[in-house]
């Protein structure tokens, strides 16, 4: 019986694999704890995204420190790219639709810009010359009643107190003599910057508004050949945005003008005209501009009329200014920018905080245009644009018949897409 059990398992006999070459070893056997990476993988990606980012820093950064020592050149010819984006659609009505000259167009729009600034800035000034007299006395007054309240007020202070105070203002004035005299000059060669900017603004304006599309190209013929379709593209776009945002920051501009002009005037507020001018230059100004020109407006309320008239004057300064970022900047700068507010706010801080009152300035427009660009390159929007299929033949039509599929056609397809004259470096 015992004998009948062993002859059946011995039928059963599990045979083991035998081991081949192709196995991999135990993990001990082939581990090397002296070879082995000391530094985590985790902070080996890190450090390989960071030194690439500190580097991305170090070069904006001397790029940055680079175009501070060209401001002189550099702000002017930015504010001539603004304008230029204003006048632009001006000069090509006149130019196409009307069918005159280029060099006509450009002349008749330039100087009829330049009197209108002239005529407007003209009225200003002769507004606020006629009305600075009856504000001085206004204020004359004023500073009588803080003198009579500084003599029987709280503070009871006398004469001879008074006279201290003038006494050690008169020592502070003469012991900095020196240093305000330097200041003085500082300011006339500043007067002196400011005038060549605006002749070299005004140069390169005309300029931007008759030869505009050839300087485009004499900087996109610097690139190679394979590049230049995609460039040529997202450059156009980027203008496209520049045009975009100078139209709507005039509607704005204009809106706010009206707004705080109207309600300085039915308040009976002084200097109501030059005050809506002063407000609608200031507002080419995110943010900073409408603080500053609303804060002017209830002084003007407050000298004149008096405390109660300059809070109503505030009311109707946040109430313009509320409709502006509330309705008006999201309805129409978002739409033609498309940046957010908030970009819009981190980047008049960023740019007030590297070049002051010019980067409040054109903060916003740069980041308008770095937008359309770089999501014109991210999409690869030269691949169905018309204007790139027209200049260079490459990209699809989205509203073409498709092509039969033939074996001819699949031959020809990639020259026709890559143009000989294109596909080829430099």
């Amino acid at each position: 019986m015992k004998s009948n059990r062993l002859s059946r398992l011995r039928r059963f006999r599990v045979v083991l694999p035998a081991k081949t070459a192709g196995d991999p070893a135990p993990v001990s056997a082939n581990l090397d704890f002296h070879e082995a990476e000391d530094t985590p993988y985790g902070m080996r990606l890190a450090a390989w995204w960071s030194w690439r980012f500190l580097v991305v820093v170090a070069a904006v950064g001397v790029l940055v420190w680079l175009l501070s020592k060209l401001s002189l050149l550099l702000i002017p010819v930015m504010i001539a790219a603004l304008i230029s984006g204003l006048l632009s659609p001006v000069v090509n009505v006149l130019n196409r639709k009307l069918a005159l000259p280029r060099v006509l167009s450009v002349a008749i729009t330039v100087i009829a810009f330049l009197a209108l600034v002239i005529s407007g800035l003209s009225m200003a000034g002769q507004r606020l010359t006629a009305g600075f007299a009856a504000l001085w006395n206004q204020a004359i007054v004023g500073v009588e009643q803080i003198q009579t309240w500084l003599f029987t007020g709280p503070l009871q202070l006398t004469n001879a107190d008074l006279q201290n105070v003038f006494d050690d203002a008169l020592r502070e004035l003469r012991s900095n003599a020196t240093n305000i005299l330097s200041e003085a000059i500082s300011w006339g060669s500043a007067l002196g910057q400011i005038l060549t900017g605006v002749l070299l603004a005004l140069f390169t304006l005309i300029f931007l508004l008759l030869d505009g599309r050839k300087i485009g190209l004499f900087l996109i013929n610097l690139l190679p050949r394979r590049a230049r379709p995609a460039m040529d593209g997202a450059m156009t776009r980027g203008w496209s945005a520049l045009v975009s945002y100078v139209r709507v920051q005039l509607l704005v501009a204009f809106i706010d003008a009206v707004g705080i002009g109207f309600g300085a005037f039915f308040l009976g507020v002084p200097l109501a005209m030059p005050l809506g001018i002063i407000v609608f230059v200031g507002s080419f100004i995110p943010i900073i501009g409408a603080l500053v020109t609303g804060a002017l407006a209830v002084l003007l309320a407050l000298v004149a009329n008096g405390w109660v008239n300059a809070l109503i004057m505030l009311g109707v300064v946040l109430l313009v200014q509320q409709a502006e970022s509330n309705i008006l900047q999201p309805l129409i700068m978002g739409k033609a920018v498309s940046l957010h507010p908030l970009a819009v706010v981190l980047a008049v801080a960023g740019g007030t905080m590297v070049a002051g009152i010019p980067g409040a300035l054109f903060a916003v427009p740069i980041m308008a245009v770095l937008n359309a660009v770089v999501k014109y390159l991210a999409r690869r929007g030269w691949d169905d644009d018309p204007f790139v299929r027209d200049q260079y033949g490459v990209g699809e039509d989205p509203h073409a018949p498709p092509e039969p599929s033939t074996e001819k056609s699949h031959e020809l397809s990639p020259a026709r897409e890559r143009p000989e004259h294109i596909a080829t470096e430099d």
